[in-house]
């Protein structure tokens, strides 16, 4: 019987911004328009060398995120599509995403993106209050969020993805609220609602060491479960710790990412997960130029991934997804006893942090998720003592053996 293909995901890092927020550590890179043709082309070319690797892999999601991609160009990025879909294998219903700003997404450029195969956008509108996107340098007004909505409706994109952010400078629980109201009112399809997060080396971080204030951990909390109790009475599932969808609209390529499932990425920064390794490219463009078009240093890391690695992934990608964990799953793909880990899961279950469903599988709830960090890592404890006490016998007996 003829084998079914293995499914791939191909992710692209567009690394252009009209400006850059103050909160972003990305690789993202404002004001050099200039290098973007130089950008297609290594693209291109990695695209078609990469080709022979994933001959067996049928792709069916590509994602295209940045940065913006949007500002790159509706012709360069169908261009680029138009490079995956003569590469690879491409599944008829392919998750086709590219992520937007509201303030570069005109019609045009939204119509020749659904024409040319996009099928999903994600547009980040972060808030609905004008005062809190100035304050960590958005570049557009909440009025061009409604006008790119509208538009992307008028260019007949069914699946559209709207991005939230909790925690900004100056929020408080009326302007969070106002803000998911607001976003529910435009009848997104899927909806992310990411914590804010102060990275090293951001504006944001430096406007924090100066004694700038946000909101407590307390109130981040609050707004998060505040929304996840909203989202749901709207008729949003929650199917990870920060994405919420109508029936059927969940990312199929975020859920890549939780579920372990392969994907290769193309661009300055970008990470992939494929052939049993784990890599990233150079955080540079015209680094990564180099390594593609002349043969230069290319990887930034590169790892062999052990099966006792992989089941630590487990436990922490699913334990992010409402799908979570199951023990027979769990010991069948890397033979290990889950015992250990259930006695911890039952005292979760006791604090309300976790659950099990009626299928079996043990999940954190909305609670669980704001302690995921800290709940994860005595799981992973947990494992590691159990690896070892599995181990050591085995040892003891090959020394005995040797005597």
């Amino acid at each position: 019987m003829r084998r079914k293909p293995d499914k791939l995901g191909i992710y692209f890092h567009i690394p252009f911004c009209r400006s850059k927020c103050d909160y972003c550590d990305f690789y993202s890179l404002a004001g050099r328009d200039d290098a973007m043709d130089l950008c297609q082309r290594a693209l291109l070319a990695h695209l078609k060398e990469t080709a022979f690797a994933a001959r067996s892999c049928e792709v069916d999601t590509v994602y295209f995120g940045g940065g913006t991609p949007s500002y790159y160009g509706a012709k360069r990025l169908r261009e680029l599509l138009a490079a995956v879909k003569k590469h690879y294998r491409v599944a008829r219903n392919a998750e086709v995403t590219f992520e937007a700003n509201p303030d570069s997404a005109g019609f045009k450029t939204l119509r020749a993106l659904r024409r040319a195969g996009f099928n999903r956008v994600s547009l980040g509108m972060q808030s609905a209050c004008p005062a809190e996107l100035e304050a960590v340098h958005r570049p557009h007004t909440p009025a061009q969020t409604d006008e790119a909505v509208a538009t992307a409706r008028k260019a007949r994109l069914g699946n559209l993805s709207l991005d939230l952010i909790y925690g900004l400078p100056g929020q408080t629980m009326a302007s969070w609220q106002e803000t998911v109201e607001h976003a529910l009112s435009l009848a997104p399809e899927h909806l992310s609602c990411y914590g804010l997060k102060v990275e090293e080396g951001t504006p944001l971080a430096a406007r924090v060491r100066r004694g700038e204030s946000l909101p407590e951990d307390d109130t981040q909390a609050d707004l998060y479960l505040w929304a996840v109790e909203r989202l749901a009475r709207a008729g949003y599932e929650q199917y990870e710790i920060s994405n919420f969808a109508r029936p059927g609209f969940a990312s199929r390529h975020n859920l890549r990412y939780w579920n372990m499932e392969p994907y290769i990425g193309f661009g300055p920064g970008a990470h992939s997960d494929f052939g049993g390794r784990r890599y990233s490219w150079i955080r540079d463009l015209e680094g990564y130029a180099r390594g593609v078009l002349e043969g230069d240093r290319l990887l930034d890391s590169e790892d062999l991934i052990p099966q006792e690695e992989r089941s630590s992934e487990y436990l922490m990608l699913r334990l992010r997804t409402a799908l979570g964990i199951e023990e027979w799953e769990y010991r069948g793909r890397y033979f290990m006893d889950f015992s250990p880990i259930q006695e911890r899961l039952e005292h979760y279950r006791s604090q309300g942090w976790a659950e099990k469903t009626a299928a079996g599988r043990w999940r954190l709830t909305p609670r669980g998720f704001l302690v995921s960090n800290q709940l994860i890592v005595e799981l992973l404890e947990r494992q590691e003592k159990a690896r070892l006490a599995e181990l050591l016998p085995k040892a003891q007996a090959r020394y005995q053996g040797k005597k």
